[in-house]
């Protein structure tokens, strides 16, 4: 599974670090990036709970 923020469309809210901090982190600019490529398996449905959660559809989860 993959994931990607698409970084001009991430507002900074931190949700996606805060459901599945293993997979996102908000990085210097405050904006959101995957630092687990590919998603592990014991990650994935909060990696999909972060994508459905995120406010501007910045995050996308693909198998």
């Amino acid at each position: 599974m993959k994931a990607t923020v698409d970084r001009d469309a991430c507002i900074s809210c931190g949700l996606c670090e805060s459901v599945c901090p293993d997979v996102f982190k908000l990085d210097d600019e405050s904006i959101s990036t995957v630092i687990q490529d590919p998603v592990a398996a014991e990650n994935e449905d909060c990696a999909k709970e972060a994508e459905s959660g995120c406010p501007t559809d910045a995050i996308h989860v693909e198998e």
